[in-house]
């Protein structure tokens, strides 16, 4: 069966400033690398709604929402050293949460799907803007999978940065495991091995240059871990692509094989239970778009 994507074209609006890496040709990369005539037989297009203020509330204060509103009326402003809300961003904002909100859906009816998320979110805590993210979009689709009764909810985040705000956002709770591997020492300072949540929290903090087997086996090891005694009833990947080999703001050496490999291995410990994959990281616009196809084609 195909693999629903799903998008919403406000997600180009959004703009950082000049020579800020997370820019809206990102969007259009992955567009046009998902488009190629060859992947058609893979896909199953979704136009996505913009996410309510409902919605984002299960996961983000109504302060902290309000407050994002209002300095988009005002026509934008910087949150942090290198999170800029621009004129449309807000837009954007919530077309990337209504995206992943509605990768969640088709993936639980379909069995696989991938958000073009963007801007990303595994950075954004609940009431704190950083690391080019605004809202959390995987723990809002985490918190959208319960509500559509998968109660058990394991996420894995293979983007070169730890998901930090992930981490902080359900650390706390036992219904979801959060398995990230990052480079570390690197941006933002956070998961170390011994950041163990209650439990289900499973953090890889690895070197950049390190042979690339040696990524994909280490990767793998902590999902099984993470499995080991307990069953989810959906998989939520933040899959971000600046963990590939030539990245400018990475140092992995990951190929797109590589996704396509443990990506496969992931929908084959999941068996017949929903995979559903959202966008983060990605900065070399080619190693962008070999990736997100690499994961396109091993979902479907």
């Amino acid at each position: 069966m195909p693999t629903a994507v799903t998008w919403n074209s406000a997600c180009r609006h959004h703009y950082g400033g000049a020579g800020h890496p997370e820019r809206p040709q990102r969007f259009e990369a992955v567009l046009e690398a998902l488009r190629r005539p060859e992947l058609a037989a893979l896909i199953s297009w979704v136009a996505a709604q913009p996410a309510e203020r409902s919605a984002i509330e299960h996961v983000h204060p109504p302060e902290y929402v309000s407050m994002l509103e209002k300095l988009a009326e005002r026509g934008g402003g910087a949150l942090d050293a290198d999170t800029f809300l621009g004129p449309r961003s807000w837009e954007s904002v919530l077309a990337a949460a209504g995206v992943a909100l509605s990768a969640v859906e088709q993936g639980i009816s379909t069995g696989t799907a991938f958000g073009i998320t963007r801007p990303p979110g595994h950075h954004a805590l609940a009431a704190r803007a950083m690391g080019f993210c605004f809202l959390n979009n995987v723990v809002l689709a985490a918190r959208q999978a319960q509500q559509l009764g998968q109660q058990r909810v394991l996420i894995v985040d293979w983007d070169v940065h730890h998901g930090n705000g992930t981490q902080a956002l359900v650390e706390h709770d036992r219904s979801i495991r959060f398995v990230s591997m990052h480079q570390h020492p690197w941006y933002p300072g956070t998961g170390a091995e011994d950041e163990r949540g209650v439990g289900n929290v499973f953090n890889i903090p690895r070197p950049g240059g390190l042979p690339r087997a040696v990524y994909a086996r280490d990767f793998l090891a902590g999902v099984d871990a993470a499995l080991s005694g307990w069953e989810p009833d959906i998989l939520l990947i933040s899959a971000g692509f600046d963990s590939l080999n030539g990245d400018p703001l990475g140092e992995f050496t990951l190929e797109p094989d590589d996704i396509t490999q443990w990506t496969e291995a992931l929908r084959e410990r999941m068996g017949a239970r929903p995979v559903v994959a959202v966008l983060e990281g990605g900065y070399r616009l080619d190693l962008l778009a070999a990736g997100v196809v690499a994961l396109v084609r091993a979902l479907s």
